[in-house]
């Protein structure tokens, strides 16, 4: 089969598509012929050589796909046919032309929703209902702060958190992606190049602060998270985009405050925690991406590329130019229709 690939760490250059083994698919796990995957900044700190794959898992990139069911590993528990449309969390291996994942970890692709779209849900959606729902405790009512709310994460966290009757509000780079997070559901979006977020989030929450803070920034925002977190307030970090050292007294004031902070990283979790929120998400978020379903949740694409231009899609990423999921095309749905 062939696959995205790179000899060595570095730079967007270093991608190509190469034929590799077609993976077997082992105990209670099914082979999925892929139609898309979605590009996640793990892929980039991967190719860069700052992320490596979990212990067993697939070194080939992709952490989320979709396709078809094609085959299926020895104890698998009769739930797929053949021919099952699906899409899949991954720990590895989704930009390539089929992927082998544990039966727990697939879902139904809602019948409102095209291969292309289905690809984009697993990675950020279920990052965002873990980080909401498993990690933060999400209440009604409550402010959330969402860093990065145009990025695939962010703009799954917006909507996840209006459907559990919180309060989103966002920070982004630019007035276009403010504008996109607000068009979404954003009940405020903050340009960090411009303006102190922390003093805006203040200023949204009459001076009490939010309730919980979803971060993929780490170090570089550690001041202004805890400016603007309330007292008994989660900060949860997930990614550290603007570095992982911090230089300040800041469990101090995080002890003032009587914060949590809490770190977390879905990719390296067990299967067993894996399929626990797999089925949580698809019982309780799955059926509002059906038209019909209010609130509707909806994925937003950016771009698309096929697996033979995956080097252009990371160079989009790389420049943050995105607004939504980047799609890499594995096959299209009319050929694989014909598979």
């Amino acid at each position: 089969m062939l696959a995205a690939h790179f000899d060595q760490p570095g730079g967007p250059e270093n991608l190509c598509v190469k034929e590799v083994a077609k993976p077997l698919p082992g105990e209670g796990e099914i082979l999925i012929k892929v139609s898309a995957s979605a590009l996640n900044r793990a892929d980039v700190l991967q190719r860069s050589g700052k992320y490596p794959p979990p212990k067993g898992a697939s070194d080939i990139l992709g952490l989320e796909a979709a396709g078809l069911v094609a085959g299926f590993g020895p104890g698998c528990k009769g739930r797929w046919k053949t021919g099952d449309s699906v899409m899949a969390l991954l720990s590895g291996g989704g930009q390539a032309e089929y992927v082998a994942v544990p039966e727990g970890q697939l879902m139904p692709i809602p019948k409102d929703l095209t291969f292309v779209q289905a690809a984009s849900i697993p990675e950020a959606w279920l990052t965002a209902f873990q980080l909401l729902h498993f990690v933060g405790k999400v209440q009604s009512g409550e402010k959330v702060l969402i860093h990065a709310g145009s990025s695939g994460v962010g703009i799954a966290a917006i909507q996840l958190t209006r459907l559990a009757g919180a309060i989103p509000i966002v920070t982004a780079g630019s007035p276009e992606k403010i504008q996109v997070a607000t068009n979404l559901g954003a009940a405020a979006g903050f340009n960090y190049k411009e303006e102190d977020f922390s003093q805006r989030a203040l200023e949204f929450t009459k001076g009490v602060g939010v309730d919980l803070i979803l971060d993929c920034i780490g170090g570089s925002y550690w001041e202004k998270n805890l400016n603007c977190l309330c007292t008994g307030g989660r900060w949860i970090v997930y990614g550290l985009l603007g570095g992982g050292e911090v230089h300040g007294d800041l469990l101090s004031r995080l002890l003032f405050k009587r914060g949590s902070l809490i770190t977390s990283l879905l990719r390296s979790q067990k299967k067993e925690y894996k399929e626990q929120l797999v089925k949580a998400f698809t019982e309780r978020a799955l059926p509002h991406f059906s038209q019909d379903r209010s609130p509707h949740l909806r994925p937003l694409i950016d771009s698309i590329y096929s697996l033979h231009n995956i080097g252009d899609a990371h160079r989009i990423m790389e420049e943050n130019k995105n607004n939504g999921k980047i799609i890499i095309e594995i096959c299209s749905s009319d050929l694989l229709s014909l598979l």
